[in-house]
């Protein structure tokens, strides 16, 4: 609220709330600028037996709903698979056959890492869905360190799959502090990827960014719903 001008915000769903409450919350927050919802699965409920995992967002009423009404709105959805794409793939096929029109942000590579190619397939199979977005974030998190790997094995093949317009650059901060090349040496490493390509470059960068979130520097809230 301070600075509307410099900051966009991802809201937090809660899946304790209600279908009525979830919406309300949505609609009452996408009002006051925030620009799209973020859910972690690993807020809802185990399942009863452990060992089967989390219950599937898509199997929730007010999940569901929250996320088709966020592809009303055109508010996109980040989701977080931290223990990998793999426990969360049926769940993700189900939301984008529900609802089409709401755009689905991976992070950090889909969390593909190095030591499961089979769960990386599942990321690339996942391009012929157009609303499907993947965030080039986090490099120390996909079980190597040699950055040149990750370029040919992860990027290359991401920005084949899906298109630059289809990528979205982000660094994990603050935890990129803590890394050798920080805050800067990321970006500029991310960028030097596509040095000979302006246009994938800018898109990756900002472009895919600003087309799904609004131009850094405009403030997006909304009068009306």
């Amino acid at each position: 609220e301070r600075f509307p001008a410099k900051f966009k915000g991802m809201m937090l769903h809660d899946p304790s709330l209600s279908k009525e409450d979830a919406i309300t919350t949505l609609e009452d927050l996408c009002l006051k600028g925030f620009v799209g919802v973020r859910f972690n699965p690993y807020l809802w409920p185990k399942k009863l037996d452990e060992d089967d995992g989390w219950t599937p967002i898509s199997s929730t009423e007010a999940g569901l709903a929250v996320y088709t009404r966020c592809g009303e709105l055109r508010m996109p959805v980040g989701l977080m698979c931290f223990q990998g794409l793999d426990l969360h793939y049926d769940d993700i096929l189900k939301l984008l056959e529900v609802s089409p029109e709401t755009t689905l942000v991976l992070d950090h590579f889909g969390f593909t890492s190095m030591d499961k190619p089979s769960t990386f397939e599942q990321l690339l199979s996942l391009a012929k869905y157009p609303q499907v977005i993947v965030k080039i974030s986090a490099l120390f998190r996909q079980g190597t360190t040699d950055m040149a790997v990750v370029e040919k094995e992860r990027f290359r093949p991401l920005l084949e799959a899906f298109g630059a317009d289809r990528l979205m650059f982000g660094t994990d901060f603050p935890f990129v502090l803590e890394q050798p090349e920080s805050y800067e040496g990321t970006v500029a490493l991310v960028q030097s990827w596509m040095q000979d390509n302006v246009a994938v470059r800018e898109k990756v960068m900002g472009g895919t960014a600003e087309r799904l979130f609004g131009p850094w520097g405009s403030v997006v809230g909304r009068t009306e719903l």
